[in-house]
């Protein structure tokens, strides 16, 4: 909830894209990259790169709740995952 507020978007929204079903906008890539204190690219990183990632979400996501950032990155990484895997 606090992702989807912090980007202007829906919950329903950032849920889809969550899941695989919804591909967000380079705007909306931004305002979520800008909403996690990091880059826009480090939301693309390959299984590989998934440890550092994790680590970057962690450090970067310091505006929310413990419980928040905890499921917020397990959610972002299992969405960057699908994606990294449709795109190879």
């Amino acid at each position: 909830m606090t992702l989807a507020d912090l980007c202007g978007t829906s919950t329903s929204y950032i849920g889809q894209i969550e899941i695989g079903n919804r591909f967000p906008s380079l705007e909306l890539i931004e305002k979520i990259a800008s909403a996690l204190h990091i880059r826009p690219h480090l939301l693309f990183f390959n299984e590989a790169d998934e440890d550092t990632l994790e680590q970057s979400l962690q450090i970067r996501t310091e505006i929310m709740t413990e419980a928040a950032k905890e499921e917020l990155i397990k959610r972002l990484s299992d969405a960057i995952r699908r994606v990294v895997k449709r795109v190879n």
